[in-house]
């Protein structure tokens, strides 16, 4: 079974950088036709899509978030990671990292919460 752990820094100050990573255990993020995601949920309000690395290393990203955003991953560590520049209290949010399989979410971590405040 896959699993999916967020680590993070937490509280973030305004006009920094976000830097999450999400570690994957029980599977291999380079498998061919998986999406691994980042979702997140701000208070109050409904997940929302943040952006996506595919299996092969593609990159896709929400946008209305993507001049802000990069993911990456690390294919030795299997590992995926999600840096949000320049960020706002509007950031803040519970952030997920997913993998999905072209039918849906199937697995997720735990979620982190990022808070940016000054």
């Amino acid at each position: 079974q896959v699993q999916l752990q967020e680590s993070g820094p937490g509280p973030v100050a305004p006009s920094q950088t976000l830097s999450l990573t999400c570690a994957v255990s029980g599977g291999s993020i380079t498998t061919d036709r998986i999406y691994w995601n980042w979702i997140r949920q701000p208070p109050g309000k409904r997940l929302e899509w943040v952006g996506t690395v595919s299996g092969s290393g593609d990159t896709y990203y929400s946008p209305s978030l993507k001049s802000r955003t990069s993911i990456s991953r690390d294919t030795s560590k299997n590992q995926f990671f999600l840096q949000l520049r320049f960020v706002t209290p509007e950031d803040t949010a519970v952030y997920y990292c997913t993998r999905e399989d072209g039918l849906g979410f199937d697995s997720w971590g735990q979620g982190a919460r990022v808070t940016v405040a000054s």
